[in-house]
């Protein structure tokens, strides 16, 4: 019997043949399917590892899992295989919508150690997208999203972070392969964004890319501009919200909604991994 927030048979066909295969020197490894089921409940609830059920095998197992396929893309990779997919059927709408939303970070998520012999166990915040302010630890999550809210592509950052200087990054890292010749598709139709991102270096940059760009100008903006406004489309605007129920739906997952990780490589990789549960609904 599935319970509730496992994998169904139809996504696990989907999932199975994307999944990297023991090459038998370290032994056998445990069903992904039960593992994956544990990672999922880890996230949903937001749970210690130490409590994860024993349905699900031994906690240690399921997080090595989640750490080695991390490091090797392997989430990444599933993403970009169900984003080929629906690509390739049309089902991608290129008007891209980009925001940021904080994530608290749990006192748990501090200390992690720096690597290396000469670290000697020094505790290390920058390089984790950790940032302190008035409110504690926090993380901000970036997100492009197609025209029906699905993620695009991901990036950390402090929580002190700006908006701005993320948009150009996001865009570079939106890259979906073709399943038959030709370059993966990486320019979006449009990109609709609110006033953080309305800048003219990034307007400039936009152009320069031939991207349409709908972003309100900032009332300070307006009042030093010479010359012609920025084109407008409030219409298009309101499509903007796939966004924000975008981050709706990843802070339903308890493990997303404060961040637990230590790492930052980690903590995203839970975000893609909620992500290709987007995909696959």
């Amino acid at each position: 019997m599935v319970r509730r927030g496992e994998l169904t048979d139809a996504t696990w066909a989907r999932i199975l043949p994307l999944l990297p295969r023991s090459n038998g020197r370290h032994g056998r490894w445990r069903e992904h399917r039960q593992v994956i089921d544990g990672i999922l409940w880890k996230v949903r609830r937001g749970a210690p590892w130490r409590d994860l059920p024993e349905r699900y095998g031994p906690w240690k197992t399921c997080h090595e899992r989640l750490r080695r396929w991390t490091a090797d893309g392997t989430w990444d990779r599933i993403l970009t295989q169900v984003q080929v997919h629906d690509d390739a059927v049309g089902a991608i709408e290129w008007a891209v919508s980009v925001d940021s939303s904080i994530v608290r970070a749990h006192q748990h998520a501090a200390g992690a150690r720096e690597r290396g012999a000469a670290a000697r166990g020094r505790l290390r915040r920058s390089g984790e997208a950790l940032g302190r302010s008035r409110g504690g630890l926090s993380t901000k999550v970036h997100l492009a999203v197609d025209g029906r809210g699905r993620p695009l592509s991901i990036l950390l950052t402090p929580g002190q972070a700006g908006d701005n200087p993320q948009l150009v990054p996001l865009l570079a890292a939106i890259r979906v392969p073709r399943l038959g010749p030709g370059r993966p598709r990486s320019l979006p139709d449009r990109v609709i964004a609110d006033k953080a991102y309305s800048h003219p270096s990034t307007r400039a940059e936009l152009r320069r890319r031939r991207i349409a760009a709908t972003i309100p100008e900032r009332a300070d903006q307006k009042t030093r501009r010479r010359g012609r406004p920025p084109r407008f489309d409030r219409d298009l605007y309101h499509d903007r919200n796939v966004v924000e129920r975008c981050y709706n739906r990843l802070k339903q997952w308890r493990g997303l909604a404060t961040r637990y990780a230590k790492r930052a490589a980690i903590y995203r990789a839970e975000v893609v991994i909620a992500a290709i549960m987007i995909w696959l609904r």
